[in-house]
């Protein structure tokens, strides 16, 4: 794990259960309460604390403060072990904290049945190449990502694909099938990524939907998320009357639109939403 080789510790484990729980306060209150003498902090390229680490020679407790801020208890509780302080570029501790999890999910849970097709990963692959080429580059948010298809998409384009979706089973899927990578996935409620995940400069959204009125006051928080934390953002539905809806909502926060058709694929992605804001996020 290279968690563990980034803090230089073995036989160790995250108190948090879940990468979704990294923003909840409780579990550094559990951090505080672990048994152990030795302590290690890890700071970022910032000096800001990233993580903590709790143990003993035989086993440590890890928390990791990517998605909440560290209490003055735990610092106290660090200092009472005279503990060591290490740095580590925080993204290259969000990758290591990314695959912990993701391994969790391939050793754990049974992937669902396929559910992509050749024809399908060759449609998305010329789609994106038409609406962003190979002239851009960086990450792009992969957002409700199934099992990969879009992952690979990208990555063919020259991105880094930043996965999430909620779904277990379809990431088990991806990693099975070599879609996604595992310290770029994360399983996460889209409508709440801003907690786990920076600006980036592109978002994906592919397949989206189905919008409708059960559905749409989720779409909606999931599709402003999205944009919010992108420049530029490529949407796909299945119809015209769900473009329409997904249109009204980025035009209602300052995105310009373009919707069109695409006939490479007349049901998963057949309606296209590229998506722009006029300055860069920061």
């Amino acid at each position: 794990m290279k968690a563990g080789l980034i803090l230089g510790i073995e036989g160790f484990r995250f108190v948090e259960p879940a990468f979704a729980d990294l923003s909840d306060d409780i579990w550094t209150e559990i951090l505080i309460a672990a048994q152990g003498d030795q302590g290690r902090l890890l700071v970022d390229e910032k000096d800001e604390p990233i993580a903590f680490a709790i143990g003993d020679r035989f086993r440590w407790n890890v928390g990791s403060f990517l998605a909440r801020k560290p209490t003055a208890a735990l610092v106290e509780r660090f200092e009472e072990t005279a503990g060591e302080i290490w740095q580590e570029k925080r993204e290259i501790w969000a990758g290591a904290v990314r695959e912990y999890y993701s391994t969790d999910i391939i050793n754990t849970i049974g992937p669902s049945l396929e559910d992509q097709n050749q024809e399908r990963q060759a449609m998305v692959n010329d789609l994106l190449s038409y609406i962003w080429g190979k002239d851009e580059a960086g990450v792009c948010l992969d957002c409700c990502c199934g099992s990969g298809i879009g992952a690979v998409a990208l990555r063919k384009l020259g991105f880094t694909p930043l996965s999430y979706d909620n779904d277990a089973s379809l990431l088990s899927l991806g990693f099975s099938k070599k879609r996604l990578i595992p310290e770029d996935t994360m399983m996460i409620d889209a409508a709440v990524a801003s907690q786990y995940t920076s600006n980036a400069p592109h978002g994906l959204g592919l397949m989206f939907g189905e919008i409708n009125n059960f559905t749409k006051a989720l779409w909606e928080q999931i599709t402003v998320e999205l944009i919010s934390l992108t420049h530029t953002t490529l949407i796909t539905v299945g119809t015209e009357k769900e473009a329409r809806i997904v249109e009204e909502w980025v035009k209602s926060r300052g995105r310009s639109v373009r919707v069109f058709e695409n006939k490479r694929d007349p049901i998963y992605d057949h309606w296209v939403l590229d998506i722009r804001r006029k300055q860069p996020v920061s």
